[in-house]
């Protein structure tokens, strides 16, 4: 293991002399570039690249105007980790490793300066905190900095080109950059040149419409789209292959041999728990194995097989292999394959089949207007007045019960449920009296499986008889509605026909197998057990795509709910509606998150708009539930002004929502005191349970390279969690939110490694993304932005939606990390912050010296019509991709195309960012339905409807008004007037922007 501890290059010293004929290597001829040229644009300056060891290609350290250089973002795309220098570099022929470990990830090497000597050493982020020995080095630990700084690497380790290096080259642009990685994977030694010969092969997709002339039309226009979002699946699971992996091999009861092994290198120090590589793996998930070629060497042929999931723990597996295994090969390595499952595509694609070419699919009112045609409105016949109280369910409130009233004689009806609106016991209400209105069975589905056991919870509360319908590849997964399941009610039937199949089942369990002929017995007598189940169910509970699950066939549902429905794509949620819907209830909340598309081609096209949201778009209107009962008043007052028009009332008073971990309580009369545990939390404001802290560490590539960390967030997340819990804060009642997958990992690490509470303290505080948490709450949030840098923006945390999820987590108490003077860049999180800076909550300082923050908020960047369209489309509810899309008659002339920074990176972002330009049209904040520019109603979706609309975002009339609660824009800016304001028409900043004045 080499020592990389490099003389005279320490950081502050003048750079190493670089021989003038290396300096100067210019291509001025058209003879071929030399090998170590950058394969994206030709540099070839040895002391200006790098070569990346798995691909044997070179890169430079030059970005080309894109978000990061070229070598880096090689290493991002291809998943690629090892990085050695050119022999003619300063430093030499050197593959970058850690010193202690003899790690190669680029993406946790640092160095630290040596305090004896001017040389610097390369260590992992994992050594310098978690091997204790190194301590005793006379190295100066703490001031450990990675080699890449704002996606670049250092330039002292390989150099920056001066602009006179590059005048003559032609970088790529960043989406030719990601085709040439993606035609790499075919054609290793592809170019630039390839691309064009590349693309006309390809077919351009259709992007989403509006409208649609037929359910052929619909079909082909979001098949292609599934296809592209399954492909794209299919490709990344195919890339997770994991090589020279041990194996234990075990038997089973059933006598089969069972591989046992992991899947994260815990052995190696640089790990130490910190990966952000999530392999998500559960009980019954099919894998691969196979020999390498070491072990076929031995074996003298290959081997390899498939097998089931049986148990999955801390990243160890048992596959239960099918077929033999070859135990007698000693010291042998495999290869570990991920098995894609396209059972989710199929079945959305087997919807879109049946809505084209069955009739009976659904209704034909549904079917007209979900293609948004134009047809007259219908109410239900026969349909009951709804009852006032729901058994089992607690007495709704005025906007739950109006709710209800409305939606059970309706057709189609959309329910918008803001956070903690108690959306799903008004689903469940509207459930029970779907099913007394005697039309059959409802089914009831929701993308995700914990929204559906929620609900199941719920429905089963009023009495109805439910059954949960779980993917067998789950059942063996824990939930509290296990006793609601299909599986396990089957299970407990006490009839005379379901005799036989206990017994065979019995059989099965003893001797892992059973003879052909009762098989097939056992098969046919589980189906028709089911099948009666099933029949016998009031109401059937599933997931979406579940609910083209083949136990279901033949059945008919003429009333749907779908919850959650703004988190499905429109091809998921058609997947229910084809099984006979009559009548169609969506709820969810078009300002939370949306769907997930990981394809960026199927993104672009509009895969992630919802069906919810497009509708919306053809002007059918939400009711809104508009009493939240989930945060202290002063949580919810920002996200209701900002994403609601300020119409969301508060069913919880602020003495609800006080505790003696979060203060020291005032007395109340009455009542006995109450002594805090441990020292009370010091809020700024007394009043407003909530502080933006103010941290100034700088963010870090993830181990992944493909995400992002913040130390210097991790350690005052355990500060601030380690007070409450102190202070009396159960551990289960304290949730950490993080929007990268890399500071999740290093969060939980450190607070397991380098708590000042014991790790066991910290068990039960979650830490998750914010798609994790959306949909659940706790008393205390602790958000962690992590986002700081100088020129690589905010990321996704500029999400309106993704933000709207993380304020209203929290009951009691919310604390922000972040850097204020980066984050007030953007404008939704400069509103944010001149909010908490209004109210005193903005601090520094340490815990026990908290003090208002000082800082100086930057003026909010403009950030192009995109960004300020996706403000404007939060507002206003927009769909995603409204102003873009092809919209036929309701496209105006003033409506721009789509336009996306050439610089997005789509490796970063799970869910697609909302952009799209815009120019004038209908309402602003508070205004109407789209396409109807006149609404004037006081309740409902829009709120009131704008007085004036100008046709650019910061023009010099007209704009955003509203008569109670919301934003203004007025002809007359403020000037040198700058910050933040509070009148009846709700909270507002104020931006100038040369002669054009904005006030939010």
């Amino acid at each position: 293991m080499a020592a990389l501890a490099f003389e005279d290059i320490a950081p502050g010293k003048a750079e190493p002399q670089i021989d003038e004929d290396l300096e100067n290597l210019q291509l001025e001829d058209p003879e071929p570039a030399p090998p170590w040229a950058c394969s994206y644009c030709g540099l070839a300056d040895p002391a200006c690249v790098a070569k990346c060891v798995d691909t044997g290609k070179w890169f430079c350290n030059w970005s080309g105007g894109t978000s990061g250089s070229h070598l880096v973002q090689h290493l991002v795309r291809g998943k690629h980790r090892t990085v050695s220098l050119h022999k003619d570099s300063p430093l030499g022929d050197t593959v970058l490793e850690c010193y202690n470990c003899g790690c190669r990830n680029v993406f946790v090497i640092g160095f630290v300066p040596a305090k004896a000597d001017s040389v610097v050493v390369l260590l992992c982020r994992g050594c310098v905190e978690g091997v204790p020995s190194l301590k005793s080095m006379d190295w100066a630990l703490d001031e450990w900095l990675p080699l890449i700084a704002d996606r670049r690497f250092l330039p002292w380790l390989v150099r920056e080109p001066e602009e006179r290096d590059t005048m003559h080259l032609r970088p790529p642009t960043a989406s030719q950059i990601r085709r040439l990685e993606d035609l790499w994977a075919k054609k290793p030694d592809a170019d630039l040149n390839d691309l064009d010969l590349d693309e006309e092969g390809q077919a351009d997709v259709e992007p989403v419409r509006l409208a649609y002339d037929d359910g052929y039309h619909y079909q082909n226009v979001l098949a292609p789209l599934v296809k592209l979002e399954a492909d794209h699946d299919k490709a990344q699971v195919a890339q997770k292959s994991k090589e020279d992996v041990s194996v234990r091999w075990e038997r089973g009861l059933s006598k089969k041999h069972i591989a046992v092994f992991r899947i994260d290198d815990r052995s190696s120090a640089s790990y130490v728990g910190m990966s952000d590589e999530q392999h998500k793996l559960q009980v019954g998930d099919e894998m691969g194995l196979r020999l390498n070629s070491g072990g076929i060497r031995q074996r003298g042929k290959k081997w390899e097989a498939t097998g089931k999931v049986v148990r999955y723990t801390e990243g160890e597996v048992a596959l239960e292999i099918r077929g033999d295994c070859p135990t007698t090969i000693e010291e042998a390595s495999y290869i570990v394959d991920f098995v894609w499952k396209g059972t989710s595509f199929d079945r959305m694609q087997g919807a879109l089949k049946t809505l084209a070419v069955e009739d009976a699919s659904l209704s034909g009112y549904l079917y007209h207007r979900l293609l948004g045609h134009d047809v007259e409105p219908q109410v239900l016949k026969g349909s009951k007045e709804p009852a006032k109280e729901v058994p089992g369910l607690p007495a709704l409130n005025p906007s739950q019960a109006s709710a209800v009233r409305a939606v059970v004689r309706e057709p189609l009806a959309l329910i918008q449920g803001p956070p903690g609106t108690g959306k799903t016991v008004t689903s469940a209400a509207i459930v029970y009296h779907m099913a007394k209105q005697k039309l059959g069975q409802v089914l009831v589905a929701a993308p995700s499986n914990i929204a559906v056991d929620q609900l199941t919870e719920k429905i089963h509360a009023t009495g109805l008889k439910v059954v949960r319908l779980v993917a067998k590849s789950k059942e063996n997964e824990p939930s509290h509605v296990d006793h609601l399941s299909l599986h396990v009610v089957l299970r407990h039937v006490d009839a005379p026909e379901v005799a036989e199949l206990r017994k065979l089942t019995k059989l099965k369990e003893e001797t892992g197998d059973l003879t052909m002929q009762d098989l097939k017995r056992f098969k046919r007598l589980k189906a028709q057990a089911e099948r009666a189940i099933l029949k016998a169910a009031e109401v059937v509970c599933c997931t979406c795509v579940g609910a083209g699950d083949p136990r279901l066939a033949g059945m008919r549902f003429k009333q749907v709910l779908v919850d959650e429905a703004t988190q499905a794509t429109e091809a998921e949620a058609l997947v229910p509606l084809v099984l006979g819907a009559k009548q169609l209830v969506m709820v969810g909340d078009h300002q939370q998150l949306g769907p997930v598309v990981t394809c960026s081609d199927a993104a672009k096209a509009g895969l992630g708009q919802s069906l919810y949201e497009r509708l919306i778009a053809l002007g059918l209107r939400p009711i809104r539930l508009e009493t939240q009962y989930r945060c202290h008043p002063a949580l919810s007052e920002f996200p209701s002004n900002m994403f609601y028009e300020g119409q969301l009332q508060n069913g919880v008073s602020a003495n609800e929502r006080r505790a003696d971990w979060l203060a020291a309580p005032d007395p109340i009369p009455g009542a006995e005191p109450v002594e805090a545990k441990g020292e009370p939390f010091p809020w700024p404001n007394r009043d407003a349970p909530m502080m933006f802290y103010d941290c100034a560490g700088c963010e870090e590539l993830s181990a992944s390279g493909t995400s992002f960390l913040n130390r210097s967030e991790a350690a005052a997340i355990e500060r601030v969690a380690t007070h409450f819990l102190k202070a009396g804060l159960e551990a289960d009642q304290l949730g950490v939110i993080t929007p990268y997958e890399g500071q999740r990992a290093y969060v939980r690490h450190h607070l397991e490694c380098s708590g000042s509470l014991p790790a066991s303290a910290y068990e039960h505080v979650q830490v998750a993304s914010v798609d994790a948490f959306q949909g659940r709450e706790k008393d205390v949030i602790i958000l962690s932005c992590v986002r700081s840098n100088e020129h690589q923006g905010i990321g996704f945390l500029s999400d309106p939606r993704r933000l709207n999820v993380a304020l209203t987590r929290a009951r009691y108490g919310l604390i922000l990390l972040g850097n204020a003077r980066v984050l007030a860049q953007d404008p939704l999180w400069h509103a944010l912050l001149t909010h908490m800076q209004s109210k005193n909550c903005l601090a520094e300082g340490t815990l026990a010296n908290l003090k208002p923050s000082l800082v100086q908020l930057p003026r909010p960047r403009r950030g192009g019509r995109a960004t300020e369209n996706r403000l404007r489309r939060t507002a206003l509810g927009k769909p995603e991709g409204y102003f873009d899309q092809a919209r036929g008659d309701f496209r105006d002339d003033h409506w721009a195309g789509d336009v996306r920074d050439p610089d997005y990176d789509r490796e970063n972002v799970p869910r697609r960012e909302r952009r799209s330009n815009y120019g004038g049209g209908d309402g602003f904040y508070g205004g109407g339905v789209p396409g109807a520019s006149n609404y004037d109603d006081s309740y409902g979706y829009g709120g009131f409807q704008s007085q004036s609309q100008s046709q650019a975002f910061g023009g010099s009339q007209g704009g955003y008004s509203q008569s109670q609660g919301g934003y203004s824009q007025s002809q007359s800016g403020y000037g040198s007037q700058q910050g933040y304001s509070q009148s009846q028409d709700g909270y507002g900043y104020s931006q100038s922007q040369g002669s054009q004045d904005m006030h939010y």
